[in-house]
């Protein structure tokens, strides 16, 4: 099937998208041949061919052509994004788009608008999480004969960036203003350092390993900005690193993984013999555990022009020549819940004295905690003591209500802060 291909969106990705099936992939079986933009007279990083593609700062101009029977959103927000893929599904125009917040947030409307389209248009996102990883496709096609039990990812490489400086030793301000100053972090860096933007992603990938939609309101989310320089010193003594990943699993008692499905991101203590641990810089990974393969870890990079425009043109190219295969082709009831089990790191921050340890031991067994080990670094200021205890599985619930204990005694001077441990690889 050739495609006409109308595109909303001609920034930095719309570039590369135009770029790649121009000048790289130049098939006749896909061709650009209208870009919607925002502003005609903003100069673009890249050229369009005239003869062969029109500019236009009209939606309408590409949704009402019925000369063009693909539609690629690379507009981003979920606002007039969701207006766009509704309409062009509406139309029986197949659809490609990068957008995660959007489907994250709107799946079972654009679900619906799938099976109701006419015609039967494909509707693909792979560069929705991890850019240029080919991780949609395979959750798609690859585990039809097996059992996902858990799904994990990196899956956001700004806040890896700025973890891996901060192990280097430099604090949260400092790297926050470098990932700003390079491009990597927006000038407001919420919906990256508090976890929103993996969240999402998360979320579309338990979708697809277990057919389970998993409204974003109902994912425990914690993002990095609690995260010092004492914790990277703590993890480097216990053999590990930390990464804010996204994880969905299924649990339960005797180790079947048929329990509840609990979906949640958090920095994590991370072995650094774990795949996970090795992946610096803007790097992405997400590593899928099934009954029949064990552990298969996906590794790439996470955003970029090209890496993601790459996303875009395997999904049309997958369209154009018939192989796009079902958007979601799972689903499936599983109970949720949102009160995860690990073992957890806590840090707390004291001023010293006698009968700590004996304190922070009852408001463990008050909130049903077993502490683990406990870990003290060489105290410099007894004013200004940080010190971490590491517990045995816990829920989240009740690590939260030890944290909370320990906020009411006298000697406790800031909140303490918690994060899940990953279990060491096998």
């Amino acid at each position: 099937m050739a495609l006409r291909i109308g595109m909303i969106g001609g920034g930095t990705v719309g570039g590369g998208v135009y770029d790649l099936l121009t000048r790289r992939v130049s098939s006749p079986l896909a061709t650009v041949s209208k870009i919607c933009v925002r502003d005609l007279t903003k100069p673009r990083s890249f050229t369009v061919d005239p003869q062969t593609c029109t500019m236009t700062d009209k939606i309408d101009d590409v949704l009402n052509d019925d000369t063009l029977n693909c539609v690629v959103e690379v507009m981003g927000g979920t606002g007039i994004a969701k207006d766009v893929v509704l309409r062009a599904l509406g139309k029986g125009k197949h659809v490609v788009t990068a957008n995660k917040a959007l489907i994250a947030e709107h799946l079972p409307e654009i679900q619906a608008a799938i099976s109701s389209a006419p015609g039967g248009p494909s509707f693909a996102y792979e560069a929705a999480v991890c850019g240029g990883i080919p991780i949609i496709n395979t959750l798609q096609t690859c585990y039809e004969g097996d059992v996902v039990t858990s799904v994990m990812g990196i899956c956001n490489g700004t806040t890896n960036f700025m973890l891996c400086k901060m192990e280097g030793g430099e604090d949260y301000g400092e790297v926050l203003k470098e990932a700003q100053d390079l491009g990597f972090a927006e000038a407001d860096p919420t919906a990256d350092v508090e976890g929103h933007d993996v969240r999402a992603k998360i979320s579309i990938l338990a979708k697809l390993a277990y057919g389970v939609t998993v409204p974003i309101s109902a994912i425990p989310t914690k993002g990095i900005s609690s995260v010092t320089s004492v914790d990277f010193e703590y993890a480097k003594s216990m053999g590990c690193t930390i990464k804010l990943i996204g994880t969905a699993a299924r649990t339960s008692e005797h180790g079947e993984h048929d329990g509840p499905l609990s979906v949640y991101v958090a920095p994590k203590m991370v072995p650094i013999t774990h795949v996970m641990g090795g992946i610096g810089g803007a790097g992405n990974a997400v590593a899928v555990t099934s009954e029949n393969m064990g552990m298969a870890a996906y590794t790439g990079p996470g955003a970029g022009r090209y890496p993601t425009a790459n996303s875009i043109v395997a999904d049309v190219m997958r369209i154009a020549r018939g192989n796009q295969g079902e958007a979601f082709p799972k689903s499936a009831e599983l109970e949720l819940s949102t009160d995860y089990e690990s073992a957890f790191y806590i840090r707390i921050s004291i001023s010293d004295g006698l009968g700590i340890i004996k304190s922070v031991g009852a408001c463990a067994e008050k909130s049903g905690v077993s502490i683990s080990q406990i870990l003290q670094n060489t105290i410099s200021d007894r004013e200004a003591v940080d010190f971490c205890v590491t517990t045995e599985v816990a829920l989240l619930s009740q690590v939260k209500m030890m944290c909370e204990e320990l906020k009411g005694l006298s000697f406790v001077k800031k909140e303490p802060s918690y994060m899940p441990i990953q279990e060491k690889p096998e």
